[in-house]
């Protein structure tokens, strides 16, 4: 039913832009048929390229945003010492737009594939990093205790309770952050870089006036955030799944 849904909201949105289309009748906004035979044709060539690029990045700082926020978030939810030291810390930087830092990244790390990456990555790791706080420490002491007398030390409690207690906030992180990671990526490879959706949509847009292929661009790197929606959405189902029981 919800593929459905799904694909029942896009078949109405490409009626939608079709009618917009119909009536502005300007090369600025051209039919949804065309842009959608053009991804088609494009994707196995020069867009899947880029799409791949940008897949490359956003995946590298996801994966890194995970292992580093998981277990500091945990470390933090545990120990209430750690958390008075650090919490300021992050509650005076965890408001702050990442994609402001851009420039001063690219400063450090030049103009590879690092700064990009840098910037998602902290946008995730806060994420991350403040619900899985939040779990660790809403945990309740009982449950703490009847593992305790089982015999688990430290490394039973991070692996049998905290862990998995974790598990449903970082999949809620990812699935709340995807959206504005995909929107920084687009930003950070407007700099100084040759390759990646962002780049592709302002060279096509802006530069080149080609705007079937701008659009073809939008396109993709909109499945592209869908898609990685999707598979998030997909393991918490399947790893989470004492949370849809009901």
């Amino acid at each position: 039913m919800r593929r459905r849904t799904i694909l029942a909201a896009a078949v109405v949105l490409i009626a939608l832009w079709a009618l917009l289309a119909a009536v502005v009748d300007r090369p600025i906004l051209p039919s949804p048929f065309i842009v959608l035979w053009l991804t088609l044709t494009e994707l196995p060539g020069e867009l899947g390229g880029h799409v791949l690029v940008s897949l490359w990045r956003v995946v590298a700082s996801t994966a890194l945003a995970v292992v580093t926020a998981v277990p500091l978030g945990i470390i933090l939810g545990q120990s209430a010492r750690a958390d008075r030291w650090f919490s300021p810390f992050i509650y005076l930087l965890f408001p702050i737009p990442k994609v402001v830092l851009v420039p001063v990244l690219l400063l450090f790390f030049g103009i590879g594939d690092l700064t990009k990456i840098a910037v998602i990555y902290l946008i995730l790791f806060f994420q991350i990093l403040v619900l899985v706080r939040d779990q660790a420490a809403g945990l309740r002491p009982e449950l703490l205790l009847s593992v305790r007398s089982l015999g688990a030390g430290r490394r039973g409690l991070f692996r049998f309770v905290y862990l998995p207690a974790s598990l449903p906030a970082v999949l809620t992180g990812l699935r709340q952050s995807i959206g504005t990671a995909v929107a920084v990526l687009y930003v950070a490879e407007l700099f100084a870089t040759q390759q990646g959706l962002g780049y592709y949509i302002y060279l096509h847009g802006s530069t080149l006036f080609d705007y079937p292929r701008m659009y073809s661009g939008v396109i993709a790197m909109s499945l592209l955030g869908l898609g990685l929606y999707l598979v998030v959405d997909s393991a918490q189902r399947r790893l989470c799944r004492w949370q849809y029981a009901a």
